[in-house]
């Protein structure tokens, strides 16, 4: 069973629900453990945001076998009335470009592919 990550003190700029969205985004099949660990949450805390997220359509899942493929609706606008009228789509392609180049890694090239369908 993975620790529980050290605590956070203050405030930060980007919420937990964005950094959850963003690592779905770099990787659909992402699971629950992995999310919470890059993201430095507890993973009742992760599944508690995917809950908050599906629950207002900015997510949605299908299951195959024990995986999970996140679908993440592009076209959602931001919930605050400050945003109002942007896209998620905006806010990841900020958060995705950034966590790639923080970390040298690649951007997943197949994230696009699955993250952008969008819910009907």
């Amino acid at each position: 069973m993975a620790a529980v990550p050290e605590s956070h003190t203050g405030w930060t700029f980007i919420t937990s629900h964005a950094r959850v969205l963003a690592a779905i985004a770099d990787n659909p099949n992402i699971r629950i453990r992995e999310i919470a660990a890059h993201c430095r949450l507890t993973e009742r805390a992760v599944a508690r945001i995917i809950s908050d997220l599906k629950q207002d359509g900015y997510l949605s899942h299908t299951r195959e076998g024990r995986t999970n493929t996140y679908r993440i609706d592009p076209d959602k606008v931001l919930r605050h009335p400050a945003e109002a009228g942007l896209p998620v789509a905006a806010l990841l392609s900020l958060l995705v470009q950034d966590e790639s180049e923080r970390t040298g890694k690649p951007a997943n090239p197949d994230r696009h592919l699955v993250h952008t369908d969008v819910i009907c």
